[in-house]
């Protein structure tokens, strides 16, 4: 009886622990909620701003950054809307901060590609990059994620889905980037040592973009497509899964940077014209 009485009691201490854990995982995941959204909300907001005065004719690029931060955004709402009322079970909130993730993603496979096509086919990015094609690529990199979405959640209406199923589908979404994004850095990397016209600031600023793109994707959505491999082979960690979910709400922060990487480039760029107006006016007047 004794000894089933310590069992029972090292039992209650273990969920206790275990609870508490817990507790403290869950409030750091809020702490850092908060802390996005004030901090990223309005600086996106901001960073949305600033961009769109950079769209011309001749600089297409940031079209795709504008459109990173528009879905990131609607993330930092629906977290937003999570923080004002805590009953995470609205479906609605949740379809629409995962077509705004699955939306972010796609937008930086295409600032990726765009990058490595700047360096890796100078001539037909030359003659194909228009406002009119980046308009077209940001529709359907906005309409693909719901087309994945809805093929999972209208067949939920009628038969239930197992959790298996769509995490999976999640997790497949999530890791197909992953090589791609490898592959535009290892691609952009040969073509700049063989390419000559290319300042080297600008293949510093270009292979900056890429790694910061692999970088971000790797420390932040990898550890979330690790628990959902493990959770499709029946090896639950409740860590893990907090901690993931953790690291893919600073996906926006992260996002911020590459407007930094872009807003350097127009400065540059900037730069160059008004000395390049100085040195015009200089010999007209000689």
């Amino acid at each position: 009886m004794t000894d089933s009485y310590i069992n029972v009691t090292h039992w209650n201490e273990h969920i206790f622990s275990d609870a508490e854990h817990y507790q403290k995982l869950d409030f750091i995941r809020h702490v850092v909620r908060c802390i996005v959204i004030s901090i990223g909300l309005p600086l996106t907001l901001m960073a949305i701003c600033a961009l769109c005065f950079l769209v011309r004719k001749d600089h297409v690029a940031p079209i795709y950054v504008i459109n990173l931060l528009i879905s990131d955004v609607i993330q930092l709402c629906c977290m937003l809307i999570w923080e004002i009322n805590q009953d995470k079970s609205r479906e609605s909130v949740r379809y629409i901060y995962r077509s705004g993730l699955m939306t972010s993603i796609c937008f930086m496979v295409c600032v990726s590609l765009e990058r490595y096509l700047v360096i890796a086919h100078p001539l037909w990015y030359r003659f194909k990059r228009t406002i009119k094609i980046s308009v077209v690529v940001s529709v359907v990199a906005w309409l693909f994620p719901h087309v994945i979405l809805l093929s999972l959640f209208l067949p939920n209406l009628f038969l239930l889905v197992p959790i298996e199923v769509i995490i999976s589908v999640f997790a497949t979404f999530l890791i197909i980037p992953f090589p791609l994004f490898i592959f535009f850095l290892v691609g952009t990397l040969r073509a700049l040592s063989a390419s000559v016209s290319v300042p080297s600031e600008e293949k510093r600023r270009i292979v900056g973009i890429l790694v910061l793109v692999l970088l971000i994707y790797t420390l932040l959505f990898l550890p979330w497509i690790i628990f959902a491999l493990l959770m499709n082979m029946n090896i639950l960690d409740p860590t893990l899964n907090v901690l993931s979910d953790t690291f893919l709400k600073l996906s926006p922060l992260a996002d911020l940077i590459l407007y930094v990487f872009f807003r350097k480039e127009s400065i540059g760029k900037l730069c160059t014209a008004v000395n390049w107006c100085r040195v015009a006016n200089a010999d007209t007047n000689i």
